[in-house]
């Protein structure tokens, strides 16, 4: 399976694009567009305004689309600096009997509000050291250096649910619950007024019955951990928030001081897999941030020398697997799925070889035009879409330096090296003419039918700039794609909505907010089939958004279309 077969799919009135030069990991680009304005500051828009519907806009599509990211890059006559740092904007697409409306509040947390009475940033964000206020005399601002920094309530990754309430949520220990009709902070949540957790990934996975899991850190005198969290599905009053969590897991950091860093984790039915990458945190570097002058951003490193560890644990039980499956080193943001299958856990990610590339998204890079933008492009190690297996059972029979996996379905191998030691390779779960699009990120997957059981599709963005431009479906089985895309438009994550009277996987529409950083007050809401990958519809926002991270699809209870979609 050396090529795929693709089809490109253009918008109505676009002639389909010829087949262009194939990228791979070694060949520089040129020429790339100016994208400053997808991160240009705007305003919110906190009542509902009507859309320009253009094509049609299935009529069974009943809910809120919510979208979460940042929409504020400064405060006063201060700049954040990292695109992860901006003011955390909510958005939500109404969609009612064809019709759509848009809204959008910033949200109010802490750290907005606190940076908005004073007219400066006065929390630090991941890329952003806050300064000792101006205010304050000599002495104090000395002493302000030496305390620790707050973590920021800055929850602009994505949306969540828990037991069936919404929350808005970044990486730090505080997420906030949120009203999906009015999109209105109506509670501050606390990790750790409920287990000992320092934060929690913006990625949970939820259970048929509404059991999630998630993963946090715990710092200790002992060294750091990562627990494996789990929240059951119901409440007990009303008005509980996570009452009932427990740490399932907890698993010591292989390095005490500089644990790996995270952003999700793969869950099969019976197992949840944790990925500790040769990211690290270097913890007495963060600590002493304020200190230095030195932002979180500046605590991270990558080392290509240390290998990729596979950490399994029984979601029943917290048992950790006392085997160790390692690969080479790869770093991955966000996983595709997991299953399990004739006694192998198989696990689909978005990976690369080179951990980096969080330092490129800093906001004066995504400012860049002309050979400079084309650089930090080149830079950029391309994430692609790949395949690991790993046995369930390895015992004192199982055979050393020999593939053990014997499903005739995947190339990926697992070779016993030590008596607990797994050594993986992976199968690419693409061509060469992915190549062309420059990998993919952002996957989505049908999620309620299909998370933690075998699955023939995912959807993900083609990264030919530093943001998505181009949506792409692909097909596993022979794996082909099918390519959504048009110059100048830059689609963001895709979320896959079910039809409701669905009898195949991809049976629905794919929703994707389409940002168009040339063209003023232009954006839309794109609505494309997700079996053909035409476009149904889109809806035209008359204002300005930034492009976003993740977000969700909440149904109307009126409606069983397409359920619930988390990123």
């Amino acid at each position: 399976m050396n090529t795929i077969k693709h089809q490109k799919i253009s918008s109505p009135g676009v002639k389909k694009s010829k087949s262009k030069k194939k990228i791979n990991h070694f060949t520089d680009v040129h020429g790339l567009p100016c994208i400053k304005n997808i991160v240009a500051s705007v305003e919110e828009t906190p009542e509902p305004i009507s859309t320009v519907i253009t094509g049609t806009i299935p009529r069974w599509i009943n809910g809120n689309f919510l979208r979460n990211g940042p929409g504020k890059f400064e405060i006063g006559n201060q700049k954040f600096n990292h695109w992860f740092d901006g003011m955390a904007l909510l958005h939500q697409f109404k969609i009612s009997n064809g019709k759509v409306t848009y809204k959008s509040r910033f949200l109010s947390s802490d750290s907005y509000q606190s940076n908005k009475e004073q007219n400066r940033i006065v929390v630090s964000e991941f890329g952003t050291i806050t300064m000792p206020d101006p205010c304050k005399n000599f002495f104090q601002r000395f002493l302000s250096r030496f305390e620790l920094p707050k973590p920021t309530d800055n929850a602009n990754v994505s949306f969540v649910t828990y037991k069936g309430d919404y929350y808005v949520s970044t990486e730090t220990n505080v997420m906030h619950k949120v009203d999906p009709e009015t999109l209105e902070t109506t509670r501050k949540v606390d990790w750790s007024r409920f287990i000992a957790v320092n934060g929690a990934t913006a990625h949970p996975h939820i259970e048929p019955d509404g059991t999630t899991y998630n993963m946090g850190n715990s710092y200790t005198p002992k060294g750091a951990y990562y627990n494996i969290i789990r929240v059951p599905p119901a409440k007990k009053a009303e008005g509980e928030t996570l009452e009932g969590t427990t740490v399932l897991c907890s698993i010591p950091a292989a390095d005490k001081t500089k644990p790996s860093y995270y952003h999700s984790f793969a869950m099969s039915e019976n197992y949840v897999v944790f990925i500790e990458q040769p990211i690290k945190m270097d913890l007495l570097k963060i600590a002493t941030g304020k200190l230095t002058g030195k932002s979180i951003s500046d605590g991270f490193s990558w080392d290509p020398k240390r290998n990729t560890i596979f950490h399994l644990i029984h979601k029943q039980t917290g048992e950790q697997s006392s085997v160790k499956y390692i690969t080479k080193a790869l770093s991955t943001f966000h996983q595709i799925n997991a299953y399990e299958e004739n006694g192998f856990v198989v696990i689909d990610m978005c990976a690369s070889d080179d951990g980096q590339a969080i330092s490129n998204y800093n906001v004066q890079n995504l400012r860049k035009s002309g050979e400079a933008l084309d650089e930090v492009y080149n830079t950029l190690c391309r994430t692609f879409p790949r395949r690991f297996v790993l046995p369930l059972t390895v015992d004192q029979r199982t055979p050393y330096f020999q593939n053990l996996i014997d499903l005739p379905t995947t190339t990926a191998t697992a070779i016993r090296t030590g008596k607990n030691t797994v050594f993986c390779t992976h199968e690419d779960l693409h061509g060469e003419d992915l190549h062309e699009y420059g990998g993919l990120e952002f996957p989505q997957i049908n999620y309620g039918q299909y998370n933690t059981h075998p699955y023939r599709y995912f959807y993900g963005c083609g990264f030919r700039h530093l943001v998505g431009d181009t949506l792409i479906k692909m097909d596993i089985h022979g794996k082909q794609m099918k390519v959504w895309e048009h110059p100048g438009l830059y689609p963001s994550e895709p979320i896959f909505v079910a039809s409701p009277s669905a009898t195949e996987e991809d049976d629905g529409v794919i929703l994707s907010v389409v940002i168009t950083p040339n063209e003023d007050k232009s954006t839309f809401l794109l609505v494309l089939d997700a079996k053909t990958f035409e476009e149904l519809g889109r809806a035209a926002v008359p204002v300005n958004i930034p492009y976003g991270f993740h977000g969700a699809f909440s149904a109307s209870a009126s409606t069983d279309a397409g359920g619930e979609a988390t990123a």
